[in-house]
């Protein structure tokens, strides 16, 4: 079944070609992350059999585009309204998958969160995503959300927060913390900018909690509230026991960061923040991802060594290069020019999501349109962060460039799931 040609010309065509093109150079820098100038074997004109080929990630991840072209084939052919009417279905599904693929998975790496299906590996994780912001776009759209209540604030609550959760049981907690982005969709239909305001205080206080000594956090904390009151003293009349209530919360967060810290977080994951604090706290061990990193990408200098020619690449002196670390090759064969233009075609492909989703005229199709460029905002600016330094190490992939097949199948869904919603958006009635 194709699509017909009066809806053909309704797909967003830029957006395709967005993504046409990252996928591309993402599969030239899988390429030039698993090429090795010792092993030419694994050259792309090699003659080896279908088995041989296998063993190199390039030449799998060509499949898993290929395979993708058929699924962007599947969303855009099906109702764009199954979308709507099967998001609570296709939730409740997931759900189930997240609580049995502790049981029956393998441990990877210290996570039970890979299905394997023969020769196929997949990541429920990766699909929750996607599904999530389906079925709280679902849900959102059938509400007012001008005139919420404490009910429908909880269910949506329940709705993004179970799937992290679960992600966190199989000891995922990477692809756990992306749930945090659908906040960003939330405030554009409604949601109050004071919760914003107060989760970006909360994350900067438990992050000076562990720079700064806590005595002195305490004190200016304390001596800023005394100054709002001795400036205006109906402040001090009218919201005293409110004051009281957030000064005390503060100081629980000050002082129970460290058991946090200490009896919460696993091992792996206390190093990497004092890492992240202090770069060369641990330069051999757990900081070597990192600072090879930064030396891959400093390396390349303004237009880099030149495609294959990258030696920090080639000699895996940084691990995980062609899946979470992928932004080390662009840096070092294509240097600041060809980070720069990555960095384009994310804020390109950001701008065009948002631009699709503001033309929707259903609160379902732009709700789930903001949702998508959250993710993908989320996805690019932790991965980027963590391979310069500037966010701890978790696990998370870089949308369309990084090799795997459960992320690109992912972010093809996710993306153009939008599309098709968009191909039919004439078809809405404003809701």
């Amino acid at each position: 079944m194709a699509l017909p040609a009066r809806y053909s010309r309704s797909i967003d065509w830029v957006t395709v070609l967005i993504y046409a093109l990252m996928v591309g150079l993402g599969w030239l820098n899988v390429y030039a992350a698993s090429y090795s100038p010792e092993a030419p074997a694994g050259g792309l004109f090699s003659g080896l059999s279908f088995q041989e080929l296998m063993a190199f990630n390039w030449f799998k991840q060509i499949l898993w585009i290929g395979t993708a072209v058929v699924l962007i084939v599947i969303l855009v052919v099906i109702d764009y309204k199954a979308y709507d009417t099967f998001a609570f279905v296709l939730y409740g599904s997931m759900i189930a998958l997240l609580i049995i693929t502790p049981f029956i998975a393998r441990p990877i790496a210290g996570s039970r969160s890979w299905l394997e299906l023969g020769p196929i590996r997949l990541q429920p994780a990766e699909f929750a995503k996607f599904i999530t912001a389906l079925a709280v776009s679902r849900y959102m759209a059938g509400i007012n959300l001008r005139q919420q209540n404490f009910r429908d604030q909880m269910v949506l609550a329940g709705l993004t927060l179970l799937p992290p959760l679960l992600i966190v049981a199989a000891n995922e907690t990477g692809q756990a913390l992306v749930f945090g982005a659908f906040l960003l969709a939330y405030f554009r239909e409604g949601m109050s900018p004071l919760i914003l305001i107060i989760l970006a205080a909360a994350g900067a206080i438990l992050i000076l909690a562990l720079l700064v000594p806590k005595l002195w956090l305490v004190g200016a904390f304390t001596a800023i509230l005394l100054i709002v009151f001795a400036v205006n003293t109906k402040v001090l009349r009218h919201h005293l026991p409110l004051a009281l209530a957030v000064w005390g919360v503060v100081i629980g967060m000050v002082f129970g960061v460290d058991f946090f810290f200490n009896n919460v977080l696993q091992d792996h994951q206390r190093k990497r923040i004092e890492v992240l604090i202090n770069p060369s706290a641990d330069p051999l061990g757990v900081g070597w991802n990192v600072t090879q990193s930064k030396i891959a990408i400093g390396s390349g200098g303004l237009v880099g060594k030149g495609f294959l020619q990258g030696t920090q690449t080639k000699f895996d002196f940084v691990p995980e290069q062609s899946t979470d670390f992928i932004f080390c090759t662009v840096g070092e064969e294509w240097g600041w020019v060809g980070t720069t233009v990555v960095i384009i075609l994310f804020m390109a492909l950001l701008a065009r999501v948002l631009y699709v989703a503001e033309r929707q005229k259903s609160v379902f199709g732009r709700t789930y349109g903001y949702c998508v460029a959250s993710i993908i905002f989320f996805h690019f600016a932790i991965n980027v962060g963590m391979t310069i330094g500037l966010a701890p190490v978790v696990g998370i992939p870089l949308p369309l460039f990084s090799y795997g097949g459960s992320s690109l199948w992912s972010f093809t869904t996710l993306l153009f799931i939008l599309l098709a919603i968009d191909a039919y958006r004439k078809q809405d009635l404003v809701r």
